[in-house]
């Protein structure tokens, strides 16, 4: 065994115990801290096949801003943890029976899209090739699927409008401030001068002594 395959098992064996963990994880925010760990792994998996474009993709886009979003989501919500797992057993069949769909398509893709056979005509088709992985996935992205990525940066975008829109949800307890009404402020509703007769302090004084007087009296 040489030592892209050794990786290549480490990586595996990591990734499916992250994902094991994702969902068998009773606190919310260690199955975010998991599925972030499950997308390291299937990043060096992607590099081990010399995707590095999809790797890349896989760290900044995943891991460094929509996981990283969802982990602060989970924190802020406050997420009732017991009223979750009231229907886990009621819906199990339902979504082992969904599992196992997923499973087979999986297995009859993979089973007849990477097949032995095509790899020398891919490698053939791709020895011509001088241009690099990363600059044919930004020619096909921005020419022949300029739509489909504009749509999927909407779709992201509205995603972390209704994330953001979520956590700052009206509290009782939530002290904040409205900047419109800081932003309109001015000297005269912050500072009120009043006219006020003036007074004189000398006949305090003495009716104040004067008792002291009689005291020592």
């Amino acid at each position: 065994m040489d030592i892209q395959a050794g990786f290549f098992y480490l990586f595996s064996a990591v990734l499916l115990f992250s994902a094991f963990r994702v969902v068998t994880a009773r606190n919310p925010v260690h199955a975010v801290l998991f599925l972030m760990l499950a997308f390291s792994q299937a990043a060096g998996i992607w590099l081990l096949l010399k995707a590095e474009f999809l790797a890349i993709t896989l760290v900044l886009v995943y891991l460094g801003a929509v996981m990283v979003l969802f982990l602060f989501v989970v924190m802020m919500l406050d997420i009732n943890i017991d009223s979750v797992r009231q229907g886990f057993w009621k819906h199990f069949p339902l979504a082992l029976g969904v599992g196992a769909v997923i499973t087979l398509e999986m297995a009859a893709v993979l089973k007849g899209g990477f097949s032995a056979t095509q790899a020398p005509e891919m490698q053939a088709a791709l020895a011509g090739v001088n241009a690099g992985n990363t600059k044919m996935l930004g020619g096909l992205l921005y020419t022949q699927y300029l739509y489909p990525v504009q749509i999927a940066a909407v779709i992201l975008l509205v995603a972390m409008i209704a994330a953001i829109a979520l956590t700052l949800r009206e509290r009782k307890t939530t002290k904040k401030i409205d900047p419109s009404i800081q932003v309109r402020a001015k000297a005269a509703d912050r500072l009120v001068v009043v006219s006020m007769q003036a007074t004189q302090a000398a006949p305090a004084v003495e009716e104040a002594a004067a008792p002291a007087e009689e005291t020592k009296r």
